[in-house]
Order: C-alpha cells, then sequence, then structure tokens
C-alpha cells in the first residue's frame, strides 16, 4: 500500500498531479524563483535557504513521509501536453475519526496564472479527498484580498465560512484570512432539500 501511494498520480484533462522528486529540482527552482514576486505577498516568508536543493531534498522526502503516513497529500502540478511544472498543491493536516479533514493549500507560478489550471488542480485534489481519502470536509484560507485565490475556490465549490484573526504569518506579518470550506454533502444555500 505504500508503494502505491508513493506513485500517487492524478490525471485531469490538461494536468498531472504527483508527489515532487529530486530529478524537479531545477523545473521548481525556475519557476519558484521566475515568480518570487508574484508569491510573496501570498505566502509565509521564504527561509534563507528556500531555494537550495538541500530544502528540496527534504521537501520531497517530508512529501514521502507524510503520505506514507497519510498526514499530507503534497502534490506538484505538471502541464500534460509538455510536462512543464506549472505549481503545486497540498492537502495537509489530514484529520481521521470524527473530523474527516483536511486543508488545502496551493500555489501557481506567475506565468500559468489565470489559465484554469488552479481550479482544474483543486477540482481533482477534491474528487481524490472525498471519493478515494473518504474526508468529509476541506478548509482552505487566504488573504482577503487575495481575489483571485477567493474566486477559484468559489469557483470549485468552496463556500465562504469567516474570517480567523491573525491566522498566518504572511510575508513577515500576522495576517487575518477568511476560512472556506467545501463538504461532501454539502447543502448549505440548495432550496431542493428532500
Amino acid at each position: 500500500m505504500l508503494s502505491r501511494k508513493r506513485h500517487l498520480r492524478i490525471e485531469t484533462d490538461r494536468l498531472t498531479l504527483r508527489l515532487p522528486r529530486h530529478a524537479d529540482f531545477r523545473s521548481w527552482i525556475a519557476l519558484r524563483s521566475a515568480s518570487r514576486e508574484f508569491l510573496t505577498p501570498w505566502e509565509p516568508s521564504w527561509a534563507v535557504d528556500h531555494l537550495t536543493r538541500k530544502a528540496f531534498t527534504n521537501r520531497v522526502y517530508w512529501a514521502q513521509r507524510a503520505i506514507g503516513q497519510g498526514s499530507a497529500v503534497p502534490l506538484f502540478i505538471h502541464r500534460r501536453a509538455d510536462e512543464t511544472l506549472l505549481g503545486a498543491i497540498t492537502l495537509d493536516n489530514i484529520r481521521r475519526g470524527p473530523a474527516q479533514a483536511g486543508t488545502l493549500g496551493y500555489w501557481i507560478g506567475a506565468a500559468h496564472a489565470r489559465q484554469g489550471y488552479m481550479r482544474e488542480a483543486i477540482e481533482a485534489v477534491v474528487h481524490y479527498a472525498f471519493r478515494t481519502l473518504d474526508l468529509s470536509r476541506l478548509e482552505a484560507a487566504c488573504l482577503p484580498e487575495n481575489v483571485a485565490s477567493r474566486g477559484v475556490l468559489e469557483k470549485s465549490g468552496f463556500k465562504y465560512e469567516g474570517v480567523a484573526q491573525s491566522y498566518l504569518q504572511i510575508d513577515g506579518r500576522w495576517r487575518n484570512h477568511v476560512l472556506y470550506a467545501n463538504l461532501r454533502s454539502d447543502r448549505r444555500g440548495r432550496t431542493d432539500v428532500g
């Protein structure tokens, strides 16, 4: 079972979602470097060694451990047509028992934003989380002014739930976040209850 998890691959019309590999280092560093200005307003501050091979190697080993332990599903997003790395999406903080929940996080390179890739990736991971992992609730958070992230969440079936004060340190400051959730059997806002 562990071996099958380590080879996890989710295919969509345009994308392949899979675990990061050591061979992804050059494409990852190129994409993160080229997208730094685009990404840093929305992410925790990058560590001094963020773009080093050692940090990337640690990321790959963490991904393997996390998938093996069932605590996270960290995936790189590649375009199927040419295998270009576009970004990453992670279902993290997977909680079992009464919760059956997880938290979604994601990023996309600047050159690939606003082309529908992230929506396609989110919808694929949501389907996987509900159908394969049998989760019941997926959560996501973003900065209130991140219109693009809010839009992709809403288009992907996530519903606004509120604001978390000082939720995460982003770009070196504690920031409020808007909270969203997607429920496996969501009836919020539906009038066809029966």
